[in-house]
């Protein structure tokens, strides 16, 4: 058997239907960031374990979270909200931990994105692999960006049953207002790269797997223009958007807008003043002097 955490803030809407998913394990952990809406109290009428902690980062997040919430169990399984637990890849997982020849200390599973009602297989890149199986105490994870990425102390392989994500299943609205901040962290991971990193171009052609090749074709991407136009062409004629349906084309229109919101990021950040300290200015502090006292006026 294998533990399984589940990472929520707000999610009032998806938590009912990721617990249950999840239940098939007998050690469900629920890691919710403070969240302001009855997410806590719908979590609570499950037999999970609950703990709180205030949000700092994506990959501190989950970090905090295995350093000090133990599992019961040697390997655990790290789900979001938004995402499901299947019979099938439950299954996989068990005959993955069970097997007498395991040499792996993790295992990549492939996303599913579903997208206005459908799974949009074609313009999303699929397969894509997350890390989301491993031996407690073997894999760590740093921020990268808006998100993270998984840091692992030994090999790992890749299973083959996906799970779905549903991706947008709270409204456009909140995917907005959420890729609106998250272009801010990708806009100093951008400049970050763009001054320290490198196009790993061996990886990108014979790249052993497709983390190590999409991480590649990552780093070129930020150095090409026009780059909103050419994610768009990208996904949408080169992956195959077009086959996917009107959600294929909302969904490739949603992933150019965001690049265009990280490009604009950059620029703020290169060319917007930034305000200075009193220190750097050589002003001094104020000194309150304290009022002359009132005359009251005769009568």
């Amino acid at each position: 058997m294998f533990s399984i955490y589940i990472l929520t803030h707000n999610e009032e809407l998806d938590i009912a239907a990721c617990i249950e998913s999840a239940l098939l394990s007998d050690d469900v952990i629920v890691i919710d960031s403070c969240s302001s809406d009855r997410t806590v109290e719908i979590a609570q009428r499950y037999p999970v374990r609950l703990v709180q902690h205030a949000f700092e980062s994506h990959g501190q997040q989950r970090s905090w979270m295995l350093e000090s919430v133990q599992p019961q169990h040697e390997w655990v399984y790290i789900l979001e909200a938004d995402e499901r637990m299947t019979p099938a890849l439950f299954a996989e997982c068990l005959q993955a931990i069970r097997s007498e020849q395991a040499q792996y200390i993790g295992y990549y599973v492939a996303e599913r994105v579903m997208f206005m009602g459908r799974w949009i297989r074609r313009c999303t890149q699929y397969p894509r692999y997350q890390m989301r199986l491993f031996q407690h105490g073997q894999v760590w994870f740093d921020d990268y960006g808006h998100t993270e990425r998984e840091v692992c102390a030994g090999a790992t392989g890749f299973l083959q049953e996906t799970y779905p994500h549903y991706t947008s299943g709270k409204g456009f609205s909140r995917w907005i207002d959420k890729h609106n901040r998250y272009s801010s962290d990708e806009a100093a991971e951008t400049i970050r790269q763009l001054e320290t990193g490198s196009v790993n171009w061996r990886d990108l052609i014979w790249g052993k797997t497709e983390v190590a090749r999409r991480r590649a074709l990552k780093n070129l991407s930020l150095r090409l223009p026009l780059r909103p136009v050419l994610r768009f062409f990208y996904m949408y004629f080169g992956l195959g958007g077009c086959l996917d349906g009107a959600a294929g084309l909302h969904w490739c229109l949603l992933q150019a807008f965001y690049e265009y919101l990280i490009l604009l990021k950059v620029w703020e950040i290169r060319h917007l003043p930034v305000p200075k300290l009193d220190a750097e200015l050589n002003i001094a502090p104020a000194v309150l002097q304290p009022e002359p006292d009132k005359i009251l006026a005769k009568t």
